[in-house]
């Protein structure tokens, strides 16, 4: 399915004019802030510098004074308005529908890290602010810009295992004791569900792979193996590389978890699209390894990947036969071995030409809050006795806003 949307206004017709952009939340995540450098030294026709960081803390602050020294440095993001074009926000999950709406309101345009919020309700609200002020807000679902995504959809688009009736997608968590249980991400009134920080990554390939949005959801889970841990302890002022060690293993062992642990460590999604494809979703935080594995069938053949980084493979089969491991086709997946840094320069380059060139994304608000709603309504239901529950559509104002006849980006 192709659908049509538009992202972002020129900031300028002079194309020398620098971006100033700031950084809202100096946590593990503003990391991918570093990126506006680079991205601006690899194109003639970008200029643009983290002018101002926000952090609410004293610790943030200080690492934003080390690592921008020339930038300003505030407490507060509203304490941003006048000073930037742009704000990168990297604030835990609870707080995104907050800040963006103050900046986008402001005139801000606003790069904010997914997911768009934690509730469908918060998430109509960011658009709604962004289409009501015009201000440019891009979703930062890197994954769409990974390697293996990219090569799938490539063989997708070719057409070589026919139309995409079915996508699957199983996620090994294998950092997840590390990643998501030590800090606010274990407190679902902070982060909801990990069917939104973690896997609305995944919904949002699942939509573009099949080429629809979820309209139908029931989910299934459970807080499995973390909540029997009983060492616990407040880790205010850490970061997750304070900590993180691959020998914080085997999960029952794990110490220094969250004082609170109430999100669901093992969790399963089963969605129908709005164009019939019919799509799973799997998330275990306990496992040895850490992939995610997808496999998208179609009406003449289908694609598995093996491995999600360089170094991988996508394999094809279309031809009838009994159990096969090789497969007909195999492609390789190229990009980094480790993490998505290649992925993260992508989508924030996408976003600074977005601002400052007016030039369209790859990916829409609109797509970035079917994720948000996939995941929020699978939680909804799984701690519902797994009801059905049906997405709501969004305001025909609010999709008109993001929708352009000229300009034409796939799911």
């Amino acid at each position: 399915m192709v659908v049509t949307f538009t992202q972002g206004s020129e900031m300028s017709d002079d194309t020398n004019t620098t971006l100033r952009v700031a950084v809202v939340g100096m946590g593990q995540r503003s990391a991918i802030a570093r990126h506006v450098a680079e991205a601006a030294a690899a194109a003639p026709d970008l200029e643009a510098r983290v002018a101002a960081v926000a952090d609410v803390t004293a610790a943030g602050r200080e690492r934003g004074h080390a690592d921008y020294p020339d930038a300003l440095v505030v407490e507060h993001h509203r304490d941003l308005v006048g000073h930037v074009d742009a704000a990168i926000v990297t604030t835990p999950d609870w707080t995104h529908a907050e800040i963006a709406i103050d900046l986008l309101r402001a005139g801000i345009a606003v790069y904010l890290e997914k997911p768009l919020a934690i509730t469908v309700e918060d998430a109509d609200a960011v658009l709604a602010a962004a289409a009501e002020s015009g201000t440019p807000l891009y979703v930062g679902h890197n994954f769409r810009h990974a390697a293996v995504v990219r090569l799938m959809r490539e063989i997708v688009d070719r057409g070589e295992i026919g139309e995409v009736k079915a996508v699957w997608c199983r996620h090994f968590v294998g950092n997840g004791g590390d990643y998501y249980f030590k800090d606010w991400h274990a407190d679902r009134t902070k982060v909801n569900s990990l069917l939104l920080q973690k896997a609305s990554h995944d919904l949002d390939v699942i939509h573009a792979l099949a080429g629809g949005f979820t309209q139908r959801v029931v989910g299934m889970g459970s807080l499995s193996v973390y909540g029997d841990v009983t060492d616990r302890r407040d880790r205010s002022g850490e970061l997750m590389g304070d900590w993180f060690s691959l020998d914080n293993w085997p999960p029952l062992e794990q110490a220094g978890l969250n004082p609170v642990v109430d999100v669901e460590d093992v969790s399963m999604v089963m969605m129908t699209l709005d164009n019939g494809v019919q799509a799973s979703y799997e998330q275990c935080h306990f496992t040895p390894d850490y992939w995610r594995n997808y496999t998208v069938i179609g009406t003449e053949g289908r694609l598995e990947n093996v491995g999600d980084t360089g170094g991988g493979v996508v394999k094809v089969w279309n031809h009838r036969r009994g159990w096969d491991v090789q497969g007909d086709r195999e492609y390789p997946i190229d990009g980094v071995e480790d993490g998505h840094a290649d992925a993260d320069l992508l989508t924030m380059t996408e976003f600074l030409r977005s601002v400052a060139l007016g030039e369209p994304t790859a990916l829409s608000p609109i797509a970035a809050r079917a994720a948000v709603a996939a995941g929020a309504l699978a939680t909804r239901s799984l701690r519902n006795g797994s009801v059905p529950i049906d997405v709501p559509s969004l305001p025909a104002e609010t999709i008109a806003h993001f929708t352009l006849p000229t300009q034409t980006v796939t799911r």
